[in-house]
């Protein structure tokens, strides 16, 4: 009697702890999700140069602006403005790309 009771409990306590072992499966955290999506993208931008090129472009464009409405000194003050603003521009750039990663993943199916 003692024996079966025993078995019993076992079966139980492995029937019960299933749904368990699904959680231990998960193999990464939301943050380290993140923090991947971040360096696959980071490690896309530089081999791109991305970030550079926005940053460029827009103080080259800002700079010429400022250069034809000011002069030498218009076009100094415009690249810096456009550099400021390029900068902006690819963080957000960047952040809304991390995000799309994040969300790629999450939406395929886990195996």
């Amino acid at each position: 009697m003692n024996l079966r009771r025993s078995a019993s409990l076992i079966t139980l306590g492995a029937i019960i702890s299933l749904p368990l072992s699904a959680f231990a499966q998960q193999t990464e955290t939301r943050q380290e999700e993140h923090d991947r999506a971040v360096r696959e993208q980071t490690a896309r931008d530089h081999q791109k140069h991305t970030g550079a090129k926005v940053v460029g472009g827009s103080a080259v464009g800002g700079a010429v602006v400022g250069g034809l409405a000011g002069g030498g000194k218009g076009a100094l003050i415009g690249g810096a403005v456009g550099a400021g603003g390029g900068a902006i521009a690819n963080k957000v750039r960047k952040d809304k790309a991390v995000k799309k990663r994040e969300n790629r993943e999450t939406s395929e199916p886990r195996q």
